[in-house]
Parts: structure tokens; sequence; C-alpha cells
């Protein structure tokens, strides 16, 4: 296959109304383009505030290929650096995770501060008078922005504002941070991950999966939906039946979301009674009703903090738990899962949120494990070398435009599929045109 096959022309040949080409998630020269025009270009999910409460605390995390550091300076300021000495380029921040107040190159001892300044330079007179600190401190990202706790960056200047590009997708933010007593999250409860031989873009919305590769745990659950286990209750007479009510929701900009609040209303006794019986949990429903307008906190309530929404490209806030998604290469992908505690509840109310992330996301889960499996089965089967095509239809006869633009379909149609392949293909091909929230 020619380079010139992936210029712009090239790449739109690659996706057609319901079908997309294998090479999408096969060939590295896709991959590379990706990095470049998607995760060097555009916004990137980083970390949450909380993760970096205390000044000097930091995260190490990645954009892409380049290694940054997520911090938090003496200062007070959140800021995110190219992990990279402005000497010799060597990565200054060995850790994934800490408390300190310096950075210190381990090649030649360049040393920064929190804040970034250069603070220390070995043998200093082998520079000469012209030399200035200030102009050699570490690298920042050239932007950076939060919403509502959440910290994203690019590495390109040139991208629209942050509330611009989440769309409609922030208020499906605002579910899981109106859950938390005063919009206080906390993510400090370590993270478990798992890196799969398969690409990047399979980690998505997928709502037609569930009753086949999660068949046993969706029918564990159903049967004891009664027993007091959170996730039996929230899943009741299972939200991805056919027949069902749940739905699928394209935002725009490739944030996607599989919506089971019609389901969950519907069946929200189960979940409210478990709390009722928790220790704290009538003060934590009473808090709800207290911060926010009945028809939200009701909302809330139901949704248990769980909004299914996936953030392009990186970024996926599934259950209890945050999930950045890192790729690795065209056949390979890191999954890390943070479980989202609450400030301001019981240790009970945290303990139930903790208890639900490890039975089905944790090392010893039960649905990790089978989606890690089916992403490397369907990286296998990609892998053939004819008829390349591969159907994501499903819904293409059905689907509705609201009236802001939202596309909604039935929970088990390629809604998030068609949607996120749209915006990969807006930015493969040149300057992302960001669609207005």
């Amino acid at each position: 296959m020619a380079r010139s096959r992936y210029d712009a022309a090239g790449l739109r040949s690659l996706v057609a109304p319901g079908w997309v080409h294998s090479a999408v998630y096969t060939d590295p020269r896709i991959f590379e383009l990706e990095l470049e025009r998607i995760f060097h270009k555009g916004w990137v999910y980083i970390g949450h505030e909380s993760e970096i409460a205390k000044s000097g605390e930091f995260r190490r995390r990645q954009m892409g290929r380049q290694p940054v550091i997520f911090v938090r300076g003496q200062d007070g300021e959140v800021r995110v650096f190219l992990n990279r000495c402005r000497h010799r380029g060597a990565i200054v921040c060995e850790v994934d995770e800490g408390r300190d107040s310096y950075f210190r190159c381990w090649y030649h001892g360049w040393t920064y501060s929190n804040s970034g300044e250069l603070v220390s330079v070995s043998g200093p007179d082998g520079y000469g008078p012209s030399f200035d600190a200030r102009e050699n401190g570490l690298t920042p990202v050239p932007r950076v922005a939060s919403y509502r706790g959440f910290v994203f960056a690019a590495l390109d200047d040139a991208v629209p504002p942050l509330e611009q590009y989440l769309g409609g997708a922030a208020k499906v933010i605002d579910i899981l941070v109106d859950s938390a007593p005063r919009g206080e999250l906390l993510v400090r409860s370590g993270s478990n991950r798992t890196i799969y031989k398969g690409n990047w873009k399979q980690v998505g919305m997928d709502g037609y999966h569930p009753l086949f590769v999660h068949a046993s745990v969706l029918a564990t659950w159903e049967r004891h939906s009664d027993s007091g286990h959170s996730l039996g209750a929230t899943h009741s007479a299972n939200p991805f039946n056919f027949d069902g009510v749940s739905e699928t929701r394209d935002f725009g900009n490739g944030h996607t979301m599989l919506d089971f609040l019609k389901h969950r209303l519907n069946h929200s006794g189960k979940f409210r009674s478990i709390l009722e019986n928790t220790p704290g949990g009538t003060d934590y429903i009473e808090a709800l009703y207290a911060e926010h307008d009945e028809s939200w906190a009701d909302v809330l309530l139901a949704m248990a903090g769980d909004p299914h929404v996936g953030i392009f490209p990186n970024l996926q806030l599934i259950n209890n738990q945050i999930r950045i998604v890192n790729p690795i290469s065209v056949d390979e992908t890191e999954v890390v899962m943070f479980p989202v505690l609450f400030a301001n509840v019981s240790p009970e109310i945290n303990a139930l949120r903790l208890r639900q992330h490890e039975s089905f996301y944790g090392p010893a889960g039960s649905g990790s494990t089978d989606d890690a499996e089916i992403f490397e089965r369907v990286q296998k089967g990609l892998g053939a070398s004819i008829d390349p095509w591969i159907n994501i239809s499903r819904g293409m006869n059905r689907e509705r435009v609201e009236a802001d633009g939202t596309i909604v379909g039935h929970i088990s149609d390629e809604v998030p599929q068609r949607g996120q392949l749209k915006q990969w293909l807006t930015m493969m091909v040149g300057r992302p045109e960001f669609e207005e929230g």
C-alpha cells in the first residue's frame, strides 16, 4: 500500500456510511498519523485535580508518545510540563506519582522546581555569562484547561476552548461531579491497568456486546439483584436488553454515551434501598436533594454516579471509574482505571463504590478480562488480507437527531462507533473543525 494512499483522499476512502476499512485499526502508518494529528494536536485528558491536591504532588502521564508531568506547584497552581530535560532530553520524572519540590535529571544533574524553573545546573561556569536559566525551565504544554476538576491539555495552541470542545458531553460529566456532595470527587485510591493486544479505538461505548461478552456476569447480577449488591441493583432488568429503553448518544466531536437514564429511573428503587441501608446513605440522599432541584437529584440518584461517557480521544467515565486510554502501538493499548470516591460521605458509601469497581473492573474482576480478550480476538480477525471492510451500520435505519444536534439510537446501535470515526476522520484529514457545543 503506497504512502500516498494516506493523503486526505486516501483517508476518506477508508470510512464509508456504515463501513470502515480494517486498515484504520491495523496499519502502523495510520497509527503514526493518529499520534501526530489527534494526540499531539487536540485536547487530551491528563488527570483529575484531586490527584494532586497538595502542593508538590505530581503524576506521570502520556499525551500520545509525549511523556508529561501533571503537577501542582508550591504556589498551588496546576501545570503540565513535558517530561524532558532541556539539556539533552532525558526524562526528569522517573516514577508514576509522588510529592516533591524538585525534579532532577539523572543524566547531568540539571534540577527543576515543581513549578518548572531551572534552579540548578552542574558546573554552571561551563555555559558562560550568556546562559539564562529562565529560558531553560521545563517546557510547559501550550494549553491546559479544566472542566469541573477534569484537566485536559493540548500540545498545539490552536485548539478551541475546552468547554466548546466538550459540547453536550459536559452535561454528562456533571452527572458524576454533582453526584458527590458539594461536587468534590476523590481520585486518590490508586489505579489498576490492563494492556491488551489491540487497537486503542476498540475501547469505546458499545452497548451491543454485554449480552454476549458479559452474559454470565449479567445473568449473575439479575439473579442477585435483590441481594444488596450495588451493581446488580443498578443493572436490574438488564439495561442492555434489545426491547429496553436505554439509548446511545453521539454529542459530536467524537464524544459518545451509553445512556441508561430512562431505564434506571424505572428501576432506581433497589439502588436507593441499598443506600438507605448503608451507614450514611440517608444523609447522602438528603444532601443530593438539598443541593439540587428535585428533578436533577432524581437523575443523580438513578444514575448512581455512572455517566458511561467517552470523551474523545482518551477519557471514559464508566461506572465508578475514570478510565484513561493510552495508545502504545497500532496493536497494543494500555487502559488505566481510577476508582472515584466522594468527599463528604461516610466511609461505608465509599467502600460500596470501591467494591463495585473491584467486582467488575478490578484485577480479579469479571469484566475487564472479558473485554481485553474480545479486543484481542478482533485485532486478530482484522488482520485478514481479503475482504477488509467491517460493518458498523447497526441502527442507521432508526437513529434520530435531537434539536441540539445529538444523534440518538437504541442501546445496541453503533451510534458511538460512527460518531467516534467521524471525529477521527475530521482530525486525520486536517485541522479539526470542532462542532459548537
